[in-house]
């Protein structure tokens, strides 16, 4: 049976909330069923964020915004099963801007995970089982070197005591798929509206001890029928590996 999850929700305060969270570590809401998920609105202006980070060459980063830790015990406290989610340390880096001097800023990126290893374990000592990381940059044609980065960072970042969901959207993985697919962690979160081919693919390449989760939606590129075909043929292949949500 597969499992319904969020992968976050809209809300009014979003543009306010995300100015707070320079980090990207951003507000969601709850809801009564399936998986819940405490993260950032991702349909707003097409995953870009609203206020985007400018890096030094220099650049220090630091966790100074305590509400996603708070909102872990307050939905702990009324019961719920959670899923927070955070930008992924890739996706930030590369949606930001170098300022003061040509650098790369993948050199960034040593600094940027020991912030995330922070977080990851935090979460763990609150007793949270899975953590959803947004990398729709996965979608795009990347640099070689930023896709060589992927397996190095998430190799760091497997150490934490999470499971990990990484999630991509508004788009398909192309050539990216095998390096998605085979990434060091626990499940993979791909866009079924808009790219409604590429489950055949990741379903020959997702390692058997993998969750595959599934954008459902209405869409110009897939019909009803389509959907729900694909859907029950996922789900003879993965059984309660498969998990879905709103694209």
């Amino acid at each position: 049976m597969a499992l319904a999850h969020h992968l976050g929700f809209p809300h009014d305060g979003y543009d306010r909330e995300l100015n707070k969270a320079q980090e990207a570590f951003c507000k969601g809401e709850l809801d009564e069923a399936g998986l819940r998920a405490i993260g950032r609105d991702r349909r707003a202006s097409h995953w870009q964020l609203q206020m985007v980070p400018e890096f030094t060459e220099d650049q220090d980063f630091a966790l100074s915004w305590e509400q996603l830790f708070e909102e872990v015990e307050e939905a702990k406290a009324l019961g719920h099963a959670l899923k927070p989610v955070v930008i992924g340390p890739l996706t930030y880096l590369w949606l930001g801007k170098a300022k003061g001097g040509d650098f790369d800023k993948l050199d960034l990126v040593d600094r940027l995970l020991p912030l995330y290893d922070q977080v990851f374990n935090r979460l763990a000592a609150q007793g949270v089982e899975w953590v959803q990381i947004d990398e729709p940059i996965l979608v795009l044609d990347l640099p070689q070197e930023w896709k060589n980065a992927y397996e190095r960072v998430y190799n760091i970042l497997q150490r934490a005591p999470l499971k990990k969901l990484i999630a991509t959207y508004f788009g398909s993985l192309e050539e990216n798929l095998g390096l998605a697919a085979n990434l060091p962690v626990d499940g993979l979160h791909i866009d079924q509206v808009r790219a409604p081919e590429q489950y055949l693919t990741i379903l020959d390449r997702l390692p058997a001890y993998k969750i595959l989760s599934l954008g459902l939606g209405n869409g110009p590129h897939i019909s009803a029928g389509a959907q729900e075909k694909a859907l029950q043929h996922v789900a003879e292949r993965l059984g309660e590996r498969l998990w879905v949500a709103a694209a």
